[in-house]
């Protein structure tokens, strides 16, 4: 899978911009804000609909614009198709497929497959819990794109419901009708829950062995790469090889709602259910967080993204399905030796993009277009 062109319509610090791409190593070189980022940044938002560097929109569309456009043209063996995604900050975004009609922009998810890497992606091991969670999420609906309406649903009803307790708690008195609009949030909350927690249980099992290579051969075996699911449902937590399905997941959630139901009242917000869990994150038998140097902090965070890859490498095994690679200036933050070792991984992608300020950076072997 590769993409042959790159055009962007007043997004971010582009009015257009129109750029050929080729399979195999592309190099983007260039001084600190020139617009490098931008252009990968655009690249893993045609495929996820997400930015690395921000969780809203609106930062996306040029200065006094009210919409930015990115379409690309994808290639996957012989047959090519044309996305066009529009932005659209307080509105709906739009998707459009071979220069068809728009449609909602959910239907333009899983044309195109990516994985980013990014120094913010750094945050993955710093950051709070809800970094992970969104990697976690994001990984998801590139494997099964239906599922990011079950991450939509969620958070829409954990908005009401979070209003119902705040309500009430600020009114001072819990009526019968509080009771009764909580029991229909739960069941909601509990069914949209289970969808997203078992996603991300899914997906976890099937990032513990590529993660464990990864960090293997990134940093030569000094330490064993590993993680935990912390979760407020304890049957989805720990490392699991049996995933419970949905239905289960449902009511073991629903019965943790049930048993938090005065804490909740007393706090007025929701303390249970997947908006609150985290991955714990090990080396050996450390936790990464404050634990690890910066340098294995920086390959534990390349090391997930590796994995990510090769996760999406084996939900579609076809060679035409491999994703893009995209490593924006990373190779700077490297000693010699990484950057070799993530060059002879990174050399598999059918296209990979690479960043650097400075060419020098970019290893021999990721020669390419530049």
């Amino acid at each position: 899978m590769y993409l042959s062109h790159l055009s962007l319509t007043q997004y971010r610090s582009y009015a257009q911009a129109d750029l050929a791409l080729a399979p195999g190593p592309n190099v983007l070189v260039g001084s600190n804000g020139v617009g490098k980022t931008n252009v990968v940044e655009a690249v893993g938002y045609l495929a996820t609909q997400a930015s690395h560097r921000v969780s809203q929109d609106t930062p996306l569309v040029r200065f006094g614009a009210s919409q930015a456009i990115i379409r690309g043209r994808i290639h996957r063996g012989e047959r090519a198709v044309s996305l066009e995604v529009e932005i659209n900050p307080g509105k709906s975004n739009r998707a459009a497929v071979n220069r068809g009609a728009p449609q909602r922009a959910r239907d333009g998810l899983g044309l195109l497959r990516s994985v980013l890497f990014a120094p913010e992606d750094l945050a993955l091991i710093t950051g709070d819990p809800s970094v992970r969670r969104r990697f976690l999420d994001d990984l998801v609906v590139q494997l099964r794109p239906a599922l990011g309406d079950a991450r939509s649903d969620y958070d829409r009803v954990l908005k009401q419901r979070n209003a119902l307790l705040k309500n009430a708690k600020l009114s001072g008195s819990w009526t019968e009708d509080h009771g009764h609009t909580l029991g229909v949030w739960d069941e909601h909350l509990s069914r949209a829950g289970a969808r997203v927690l078992n996603g991300r249980l899914h997906v976890l099992r099937m990032l513990a062995g590529p993660l464990t290579e990864s960090y293997t051969a990134l940093a030569e075996g000094r330490k064993t790469a590993g993680f935990s699911y912390e979760s407020t449902v304890p049957l989805a937590a720990g490392q699991h090889q049996e995933i419970p399905d949905e239905q289960t997941l449902h009511a073991a959630l629903l019965a943790e709602l049930e048993s938090h139901r005065k804490a909740e009242r007393d706090r007025g917000v929701t303390l249970v259910g997947p908006h609150r869990d985290d991955l714990a994150l090990t080396l050996g038998p450390a936790p990464v967080k404050g634990f690890a140097s910066h340098g294995e902090t920086w390959s534990m965070a390349l090391s997930l993204k590796l994995a990510s890859y090769q996760v999406l490498l084996a939900d579609d095994p076809d060679p035409d399905a491999r994703p893009v690679l995209i490593l924006d200036d990373v190779f700077a933050e490297l000693d010699a030796d990484r950057r070799s070792r993530l060059a002879a991984l990174a050399a598999g992608a059918e296209q990979l993009l690479v960043t650097a300020a400075v060419a020098g950076d970019i290893p021999e072997e990721l020669d390419g277009p530049r």
